[in-house]
Formats: C-alpha cells, structure tokens, sequence
C-alpha cells in the first residue's frame, strides 16, 4: 500500500484511531493490531508473499531462541550459520538468481562453448532486502549477546513487519526498535504533531519533487541517444533529485507515521547534498543501510584495523556488496564501484572523517572551501547517479561521453520547458527549507519556535496545496524495486 495513495489516507486513521481508542488498555492488543494491519498493509500489494514474510519471522524468532539457549560455541555458530543461509538463500534466489544465470550462460559463450540457460519468472516481492536485513540483524545480535532473544512472538513480529518501514526502511535494529514493543506506549500529543509536520514534508518531497522529477528524467533518459551532453547532464540533475526526494520522503513519512503510533525510528537522512566531501555523504545518505554495513560487515572483515591495504579493500568490499544490494545489474556494481573510488582519495590521506558536523553548525562561518566542497560532492555524486538510473552500462556509458564531450557547451533541449522550470523552482524552495533546518531531524521540526503565525501557516497549506495540485501524478517509489 503506497503511502501517497487514497488507500493509505483512510487505512492510517482507522489504524490510528483503533491503536489508541479500541486497543489502548493492552500492550498486546496494540501488537497484534500492529502485526494486523501491517499484514494487510503488505499483502494489499500481493498476499502471495504474505508467507514469506511469516517464514522469515519464524525462522529468526526459533533461531535465535535456540541460540540463547545454547553453551557450545560451535551450536551457537552452526544456527547463526543457519539463520544467515536461510535469509541470504530466500534473498539470492528472489533477487538474483536470474543475474547469476544469465552472467553463468554469457561467460560460457564467450569462451566458446555452447550453453544455454532458463530464466524464471520470478516476483521480487517488494521490500525483501529490507526485511531480510532487519530480521538478519537480530539473530547476529543474539548471537554477539547485544540483546536477549524475546519470548514475545507477536512482539518479534511486529518488529519485523511494522508496516511504516516494512518495504523501504529505514532497516531497524532489534536492540532499537523490538523494546519499543515491549513496553507500554502513551500518546504524545507533541511527538505525534510533529509526526504530521515530518510526513507533509516527506510527502512534499515525494509527490511534488520526486514524481514531477520523474516525467523530466523519464522523457531525457528514454531519449538518451538523441539529446546533447547539457540535456542529459540536467537530466542527471534532476534524477539526483527525483531519488532524495522519493527516498528520504518515503523515510520522513515512515517516520512521521510511527510516531503517531509512539514509535522512535532512526534518522535514515541527513541532508546529504549539503555534505562537503563523499565521506560525508555517505554519513548522511541511506543511514540505516550504511551503518549496517559498517556493522555487520565492514568490522567483521577487520575495519580499518590491519592496515590501510586492508582498509581499502573492505572499503570497496562495502560499496561493491552495497551497489549489488540494490539491484542485479552491473549498474549498480559499477555505481558502488564509482563511489569506493570517490572514497579512496580520502583513505589514503586519512580524511574520511574529516566533516563529522553540519555544515554552518550553530551559526558558524560557511566558507569558500566549504561550498567548493558541496559542489564537488554534488556533482561527483550526480555522475555516479547516471549508473544507478540507466537501463543497462552501455546507455550509461554513452550518457557519460556525451557529457564529456563538446556537446556539454550547447544549450539543453526540453519537450517540457515549462515543467523544467517549475520543477527547478520546487527544488530551490526545498534546498532553501532544508538548508534553514539543517541542523534539526528534518526541517519542520522546531517552526513553532521559528517562525510567526502567518508565516508558519503558509508554508503548512502551500505545502498541502501542491500536495494535493500533484496528487494525481503518481509515480512508484524507486526503492520498492529493492
């Protein structure tokens, strides 16, 4: 169920509503209300996979019981051996095993031998690699004695299926989000306010940024052969857009809704386009996905410790595996390629650290070398996006040579000039917004304290207003691809 869809604006209220007015004197029942209606949440999509999402809880809620109870460390490795095959086969077979194929028969032909393979009609359900990651995380947890396994099964799956981030994040973990569901909730009138300030905003990016974004990037990449290097490169523009907008949106609204529901989830954005450098970046992009890497994966190869050889080979391990986690394409291997490239400079001179502050923070100077830096962040990262959208390398890469070419002089060409300003102008609006609220979780938080009645007023129904002006032109969100 989409977020900005009809459905969804009469499904949150009656969940709302029987959260707090029917299933409020029980902790269980509003967990088993919780399982409910995350459930039909998912299954409006397809309830086929609804099984799916059953067989993950389970197997992660038995496995990591077994694991607590259990001395011998070889037991305790063997099941987390388990839950890690487990969740990684169903994840392999879903979303690669066509990529893993169709890659086997194309080196067999290269070397000359005849070879022929069957792809399957396979359905990747929508939000697997989230999911998967979650619950993956609370058996690793266990087993490394970070929190106890919970004999609250109805709880488990709450954690597992909440339906505000259940198909795009941000990617919980169990010592964050599963004792939220064991304890009592008590509505916050403040925190559920600000809930609805968080999800106009995320709303905002999604609908009016993002989906208008898309007919602009669409119309450009879909003619991609037939344009000059400015027109694709304002098409990359506003794909990195069209990508913040429907991701950190989507991220806002879950975690404005949650907190309706008297649930904290962690910040998955934090104002990334402002970052000076890409270190910085990927501090502030997808959070959720790259603090779990750091954690589950990065540390575990060793980290930075052993060397910086071994620094950076974990390093591109990172962003390789973390390319591939988004899709089976050698697009996204190269985009996360691109990016352990853009990182390497800044191991070697030991300044991947470097900017762990907001920019301007506390009211401090905004220099020169700063903005240089944003800007160079900016378009290296626009650059690497052009992978992450094309159909396949080769438009990527022709894309790319336009860019690099005499045609970047001429001036683009739009079939929609009029959308191409429009749309440039919602994007100065956002960057004015966001660049005002830097500082805070997301940049409508503290306007009561900020801004005048009137002021404040306007922004709230503008924002509604072009909410509802663009309503109709829906668009899918991009992440529910992985």
């Amino acid at each position: 169920m989409l977020f900005n869809s009809v459905e969804f604006g009469f499904f949150l209220p009656l969940v709302f509503l029987l959260y707090w007015f029917v299933c409020h004197r029980s902790l269980r029942l509003q967990n088993y209300l919780v399982v409910a209606a995350s459930y039909f949440a998912y299954g409006w999509w397809d309830w086929r996979f609804l099984s799916l999402l059953l067989t993950s809880t389970v197997v992660d809620y038995t496995l990591a019981r077994l694991i607590g109870r259990a001395r011998e460390a070889g037991t305790r490795k063997l099941l987390l051996g388990a839950s890690i095959a487990v969740n990684l086969g169903v994840l392999a077979y879903f979303k690669y095993f066509n990529f893993f194929l169709d890659n086997f028969v194309r080196a067999f032909t290269f070397f000359g031998h005849e070879a022929s393979g069957l792809a399957l009609q396979i359905i990747l359900p929508v939000g697997i690699s989230f999911y998967t990651f979650q619950t993956l995380s609370y058996t690793i947890d266990v087993y490394r004695g970070r929190i106890q396994p919970t004999t609250d099964f109805i709880a488990f799956a709450a954690f597992v299926s909440f339906f505000p981030q259940l198909v795009a994040g941000p990617i919980e973990r169990a010592t964050h989000l599963l004792p939220q569901f064991l304890r009592r909730r008590t509505f916050d009138v403040a925190a559920a306010t600000d809930g609805c300030r968080q999800i106009l905003w995320g709303l905002f990016k999604k609908v009016v940024i993002a989906d208008n974004s898309a007919i602009i990037v669409n119309d450009i990449f879909g003619h991609s052969d037939q344009l000059g290097g400015s027109t694709l490169l304002v098409g990359a523009v506003f794909f990195a857009f069209q990508i913040y907008g429907d991701f950190s949106g989507y991220s806002d609204i879950a975690i404005g809704t949650a907190r309706l529901f008297g649930f904290d989830l962690m910040q998955n954005f934090a104002y990334p386009y402002f970052s000076r450098n890409i270190g910085e970046f990927w501090r502030r992009w997808h959070i959720s996905l790259s603090t779990w890497f750091k954690d589950y994966l990065y540390i575990p190869l060793g980290g930075s410790r052993g060397g910086q050889l071994r620094t950076i080979r974990n390093t591109f391990i990172i962003f390789l595996v973390s390319g591939f986690w988004h899709g089976a394409a050698w697009t996204f291997v190269i985009w996360g390629f691109l990016n352990a490239l853009y990182f390497l400079p800044l191991l070697i001179r030991s300044t991947n650290r470097l900017h762990l502050g907001t920019i301007g923070a506390g009211g401090s100077t905004v220099t020169a070398r700063d903005l240089i830096g944003v800007a160079c962040t900016f378009t290296l990262t626009v650059l690497a996006w052009i992978f992450f959208r094309a159909d396949d390398v080769g438009q990527a890469m022709a894309i790319l040579g336009e860019i690099f070419s005499p045609g970047l002089f001429t001036l683009p060409e739009f079939t929609r000039p009029r959308t191409v300003v429009l749309v440039s102008c919602f994007i100065l609006g956002l960057l004015v917004v966001e660049w005002q609220g830097r500082e805070l979780r997301h940049p409508l938080e503290n306007l009561e304290a900020s801004y005048a009645w009137v002021p404040r007023q306007a922004l709230y129904y503008g924002t509604l207003f072009l909410i509802l002006y663009f309503f109709d032109n829906q668009q899918p969100f991009v992440y529910f691809q992985f």
